[in-house]
């Protein structure tokens, strides 16, 4: 899952940083107002954090943007704990969750992961399909109640895919979710990454669809892959 924090006080963004990354996102940090805006309006993300104190542009007016232009993103903002005005003014202008300064990372994680969940229609923190069963709390892939060892983006890799089941995904829109902006981009990574996650799992989780993307099929009621 690909992250946008947008905090302006080096030390906060420092912790936030570790955490979120530890906790298997990929994250991305910018300090301004400004360029957070033409960040979230130009990429593709999977959440943003965003504290409404920033230089340039304040967090408010940067929120109002992005959903004035159909940016549909979660967004979870920082507030100082008495604000309560800002939380309001917050919610109103789109936001979906909002965390009082100061904060333990261990909630923030939390709330993020739950959004991450909505933003892609599940419902809970544990996803089973086709024997294959992620976890997205404890980061852990095991199929038939085996654990499988994933490396970090092997990780992310299942976790995007199993949290948008149902839906054939691009190459394009992996790579944007697995590798930083500034990574040298190899054209086949993605197929080299996915190769290497099959043979790991063991079983027919992801599928190819030539030319469109890869695809992990939604379970039906009893528990089966949707045809």
């Amino acid at each position: 899952m690909r992250v946008l924090l947008v905090e302006d006080d080096a030390r906060v963004a420092e912790g936030v940083l570790a955490a979120l990354q530890a906790a298997g996102f990929l994250v991305e940090h910018v300090d301004d107002g400004e360029d957070a805006w033409f960040r979230g309006d130009t990429e593709n993300w999977s959440a943003v954090v965003l504290d409404l104190g920033l230089p340039g542009m304040d967090g408010l007016s940067v929120l109002r943007r992005w959903r004035s232009a159909g940016q549909r993103f979660p967004v979870l903002i920082l507030t100082a704990r008495g604000d309560w005005h800002e939380r309001v003014e917050g919610i109103d202008a789109g936001a979906d969750d909002y965390l009082p300064k100061p904060f333990r990372m261990e909630e923030l994680i939390a709330r993020l992961r739950a959004l991450t969940r909505r933003a892609a229609g599940q419902a809970t923190a544990v996803l089973d399909i086709g024997g294959v069963t992620l976890d997205t709390r404890q980061m852990r892939v095991s199929v038939d109640g085996v654990p499988v060892h994933l490396s970090p983006q092997e990780y992310r890799l299942v976790s995007y895919l199993m949290q948008h089941a149902g839906r054939v995904v691009s190459q394009l829109e992996l790579t944007e979710q697995l590798y930083a902006q500034d990574f040298e981009r190899d054209s086949n990574a993605v197929e080299v990454l996915v190769g290497r996650v099959r043979r790991k799992l063991g079983v027919d989780l992801i599928q190819t669809r030539r030319g469109f993307g890869y695809i992990v099929e939604q379970p039906d009621a009893e528990g089966g892959a949707r045809p």
